[in-house]
């Protein structure tokens, strides 16, 4: 494992996680292509998944910021996957001047083929590295997130 290791520290943290984001990437959008949701479009994969995760709407204006594209990108991700029968958009019940978006049936199904292939890389994962690598990285990825909001406050210092 030496030698992985020395390879290892020549790779920048950026090239590995871009890789890292691959294996689940590709792991997911096989599981999907398999089981017939072969035209969901790129960012639909974070869509589908985040709303998964929610169990309910969700603001379409959170849904843009917490995306990080633009409006004009993310309002055309949505109405791909809305025509596509992913997704629903509906007006907000509590504010009429916001819209919200769910999953469908079929946005449902999607995400359970992208959940179980995650779940599958995640189990191998395991596997081969262990719970306390895999806890230490999570700990590790979770403070790299965090970093997020203190280069942003630095960038609009500079501004």
């Amino acid at each position: 494992m030496t030698n992985t290791n020395a390879v290892l520290d020549d790779i920048g943290m950026p090239v590995l996680l871009r890789h890292a984001r691959s294996t689940y990437g590709a792991a997911m959008r096989r599981a999907l292509n398999d089981a017939g949701y072969d035209d969901i479009p790129g960012n639909g994969l974070y869509v589908i998944g985040g709303l998964a995760l929610e169990r309910d709407d969700i603001p379409l204006g959170q849904l843009i910021r917490e995306m990080r594209l633009s409006k004009q990108a993310a309002g055309q991700l949505v109405d791909t996957l809305v025509t596509r029968g992913y997704l629903e958009r509906s007006i907000d019940k509590d504010d009429r001047r916001k819209l919200t978006v769910t999953l469908t049936e079929r946005g449902r199904a999607a995400a359970a083929a992208q959940r179980d292939a995650r779940e599958k890389v995640d189990a191998d994962l395991l596997a081969a590295v262990g719970k306390d690598d895999i806890d230490r990285t999570r700990r590790t990825l979770a403070v790299l997130c965090d970093m997020i909001h203190d280069v942003e406050c630095a960038k609009d210092d500079e501004g």
